[in-house]
């Protein structure tokens, strides 16, 4: 059974950091890029960072070039999204998701909240 589980979600104030992690299952994780997705209320869903199978090739979002990074442990199945300086308008769920150029596995989602 393919499956992505993101943890490390919560409440932080503004300027604070969050990692967020997400753990693949059923299916062979270094064979995939790897995305993480976020949704605020009321927005499409929009792409954060991607990162592609070897760790070596990254991409992010304009909003959050030098503040976010994207990293994957292949060891242990799983993808990270480093958040640093957060600001309110990244309050969203956090959805980690297979695939660099598409998006065929969703996690669960994890939700992110940034407020004094």
């Amino acid at each position: 059974q393919v499956q992505l589980v993101e943890s490390g979600g919560g409440l932080v104030q503004p300027g604070g950091s969050l990692r967020l992690s997400c753990i693949a299952s059923g299916f062979p994780f270094t064979s995939y890029g790897m995305s993480w997705y976020r949704q605020a209320p009321g927005e499409e869903r929009e792409l954060v960072a991607r990162i592609g199978t070897r760790g070596t090739t990254t991409d992010y979002a304009d909003s959050v070039k030098g503040r976010f990074t994207i990293s994957r442990d292949n060891a242990r199945n799983t993808v990270y999204l480093q958040m640093n300086s957060l600001l309110p308008e990244d309050t969203a769920v956090y959805f980690c998701v297979r695939g660099y150029w598409g998006a065929d596995v969703w996690g669960q989602g994890t939700q992110v909240t940034v407020s004094s």
